[in-house]
């Protein structure tokens, strides 16, 4: 039995990720929960990862094989050298499906095409709505966007408004598949909370990398017009590659002795600060299906959020979105959510939703489906 299960299973190649585990990012988040439940359906799984990211003795996570693969760690090249160095290891591993992620990496396939593999490309986004871009990055990125799109056997979005877009511009099909979020036990320790000087259900989370699309220099300057007697604000995550932003970011937070950086967190701290906040706050500018808001959901978290499209997927009443940028809205809203409780009844029904419709297992399931018609559908 188990020899017919391992002639059958399907292998899978990944590319466009950092790695994974406890890795920051939602591409990584993403692929952190998925490949384990794929493995579980019978398929093969081997993650290229990024040196720079992951520690060098993680060979296996859950079932899945982890390749680290040396790049530089830039902003710049390490996407593109990365992903160029996987797909020729790719191609001499043979598996049935190349699944490359991220618009970026995109570019390479192809390259994939033409040495043969069969391509699945996961776009989680236009990239190039990112403020940390150039002009020219951004021409650059629209064209990789246009070769996943033109050159992948089969296309997964993660929200209904990029599988629209793709439609429109490259006249391609794509299947949608959400990002997904794991329903947590809320926890009743109290470890972070002391180690920050917090007290629950008095200080207001945000959570994400230090760039400017995330809109933390928005947040903390609303934070800071409101005079919240006994507030914190909480910003858990950091840069990747430190510049000018984040520099200017640590500065102005450290102008209010009631905002506090955490640095990256995982685990346990950050469970326990999801479980205790007042108030969970999203001010991006881009995203694209946010995964920290629908983990923040699924806590059952009074959250508002920037009047983006991405956000607009996820199931929250109109009264909870402000414009993005606009810090005056920003800091009216801070105001009444963190006087408005959270209904018991408001709390079970978001917990729900996001149970039904974010699901990692039928996820999984909806991914392996688009392998299947992949692997069974001639190449051209």
């Amino acid at each position: 039995m188990q020899q017919i299960l391992k002639s059958t299973a399907i292998t899978i190649a990944v590319t466009g990720t950092r790695g994974f585990p406890n890795v920051q990012g939602g591409v990584e988040t993403h692929c952190e929960h998925l490949y384990p439940k794929l493995v579980k359906l019978g398929c093969k799984i081997t993650v290229f990862s990024r040196k720079p990211y992951v520690s060098p003795d993680a060979q296996m996570f859950n079932g899945v094989s982890l390749m680290p693969v040396d790049c530089p760690r830039n902003k710049f090249l390490e996407a593109i050298v990365h992903t160029c160095r996987c797909v020729l290891l790719a191609h001499k591993m043979k598996p049935d499906i190349l699944h490359i992620h991220a618009i970026g990496p995109s570019l390479f396939a192809p390259l994939a095409r033409f040495l043969g593999m069969k391509v699945v490309v996961t776009n989680h986004g236009p990239d190039y709505m990112r403020k940390k871009w150039s002009l020219p990055a951004k021409i650059f990125l629209k064209f990789c966007e246009r070769m996943g799109a033109v050159f992948a056997d089969r296309i997964i979005t993660i929200a209904g408004n990029i599988s629209n877009d793709i439609k429109s511009k490259y006249n391609k099909e794509s299947t949608v598949i959400p990002n997904g979020v794991q329903l947590p036990v809320l926890l009743k320790t109290d470890n972070a909370l002391k180690q920050y000087g917090l007290e629950k259900n008095r200080y207001i989370l945000a959570v994400g990398r230090f760039v400017p699309e995330k809109g933390f220099h928005d947040l903390i300057d609303a934070f800071s017009e409101n005079d919240i007697n006994n507030w914190k604000l909480v910003i858990v995550g950091f840069a990747d590659h430190e510049d000018k932003y984040s520099f200017s970011l640590k500065a102005k937070a450290s102008e209010n002795k009631n905002i506090i950086f955490t640095g990256f967190l995982k685990g346990q701290p950050l469970k326990e600060l999801y479980s205790h906040a007042g108030l969970f706050v999203l001010p991006s500018y881009y995203e694209g299906l946010p995964i920290v808001l629908l983990e923040a959901m699924s806590y059952g978290l009074s959250c508002i959020a920037s009047d983006i499209p991405a956000n607009r997927n996820l199931e929250l009443s109109d009264e909870r979105f402000f414009r993005a940028g606009d810090t005056r809205i920003l800091a009216a809203k801070i105001k009444e959510f963190i006087n408005k409780p959270f209904e018991e009844d408001d709390r079970k029904k978001q917990i729900n939703m996001i149970a039904e419709k974010y699901n990692w297992g039928e996820i999984a399931k909806q991914t392996m489906e688009v392998y299947k018609l992949t692997t069974a559908t001639a190449t051209f």
